[in-house]
């Protein structure tokens, strides 16, 4: 992943500030294909091509974890030729990307419920996670088959099945059984095509993230927004829900 991935586009020693995790809401492919008069499978597919780039521009502004929306526990309500066309795209990019990946040094992780997964999709999946474990460049978390809802009731169905009195149930023990057990919290999500919601994503972890959203849709969200991300992120004031650091302007 070479420099030229992120060509035209300020480099990261002029970024203020590099968050350490961000998570990605991949919103607008359908309608980007609609724009276009194609089927909205097009525009999936335009997203998956979009993510390498995203990829390869994280890697050279120096973010260490990227987590990717990329299928939700509600999608499974939309159209059957959709749902199935998506899934068959996915294992057709594990295929092609794996290698790369591999050699470029990203640890993939799954995010979400392999239960309801095609087989060859599982499997798949299963391998890509197996063959890329001793990434240590960055970490990308797919979120598919994934609702923030879900993986917190999964995680207190396992802490009773642990038998944790409810004294041992803190934030920390509920985090550490979450999809995310052991990783940081985004410090930054972004969505793109406009919409203003978390839809059901990272909903535990997202507590304190700083929010970026744009109009783009997601495969027309190149390096250079991604960048514009990064500076509008280095502006922003984080207090946990404390004071400012002293020096800092309230109104920042």
């Amino acid at each position: 992943m070479s420099s030229s991935a992120a060509q035209g586009v300020s480099t990261p020693a002029k970024l203020s500030v590099i968050p350490q995790h961000v998570a990605i809401i991949m919103d607008g492919n359908g309608r980007w294909a609609q724009q276009r008069g194609l089927p909205r499978l097009a525009g999936h597919r335009a997203g998956t091509e979009n993510v390498r780039r995203i990829l390869r521009a994280c890697v050279e502004y120096g973010v260490k974890i990227l987590t990717l929306y990329a299928f939700s526990t509600e999608n499974w309500s939309r159209p059957r030729e959709e749902v199935e066309g998506l899934l068959a795209l996915l294992s057709q990019v594990i295929d092609r990307e794996l290698d790369e990946l591999r050699r470029n040094g990203v640890q993939l992780r799954h995010l979400g419920t392999l239960e309801g997964l095609p087989d060859n999709l599982q499997r798949r999946i299963r391998e890509a996670i197996a063959a890329t474990a001793a990434g240590d460049r960055i970490i990308v978390n797919v979120a598919l088959n994934y609702g923030g809802r879900r993986e917190i009731v999964e995680a207190v169905q396992r802490m009773m099945k642990d038998g944790l009195t409810a004294d041992q149930v803190t934030e920390q023990a509920l985090a550490s059984y979450l999809y995310t057990a052991g990783l940081p919290d985004p410090d930054l999500i972004i969505r793109t095509a406009g919409e203003m919601r978390l839809s059901n994503f990272l909903i535990w972890q997202a507590a304190y993230a700083e929010f970026y959203s744009t109009p783009t849709y997601w495969p027309d969200f190149g390096p250079e927004e991604l960048y514009q991300a990064l500076v509008a992120y280095g502006q922003r004031v984080r207090k946990f829900g404390g004071l400012p650091p002293s020096g800092v302007s309230q109104s920042q």
